[in-house]
């Protein structure tokens, strides 16, 4: 198994990753592809730029998907980990979508449990 490391920097986003994640059928789904039913928000990171590169070997590599109903658009996931908290990244499949910019979802409010504030650093870990 491929690992990649992506590091960057926390920030606020603008709650949208909140409100896909309330949705049911993206609980449903992400529970049944991942195991975990997600915590209502995602943790944000801006990529340093040799991650931004790194990011687009995302592109092409194998995925698992989240299937939108009608007026949405599709995600890929990846399984990662965040030194030993398991999450998932997940890359929402919108034309515009900033490259330096990676959502990590969770069972668990990862500020929280890994005491993080908006500028600090952090790594986190993709299985390919």
């Amino acid at each position: 198994m491929k690992k990649i490391a992506f590091s960057g920097k926390v920030f606020s986003g603008k709650g949208g990753g909140k409100k896909f994640l309330e949705l049911e059928w993206v609980k449903r789904q992400i529970n049944a592809i991942l195991g975990f039913s997600p915590y209502a928000g995602t943790l944000n990171i801006r990529l340093s730029d040799k991650s931004a590169e790194h990011r687009k070997l995302l592109e092409n590599a194998a995925s698992l998907t989240v299937r939108p109903v009608e007026g949405y658009s599709s995600g890929k996931l990846f399984k990662a980990t965040i030194g030993t908290v398991k999450c998932a990244i997940v890359i929402p499949e919108v034309a515009g979508y900033p490259q330096n910019v990676l959502e990590i979802i969770a069972p668990v409010n990862l500020r929280e449990k890994l005491k993080l504030a908006d500028g600090d650093e952090i790594t986190v870990t993709i299985n390919l």
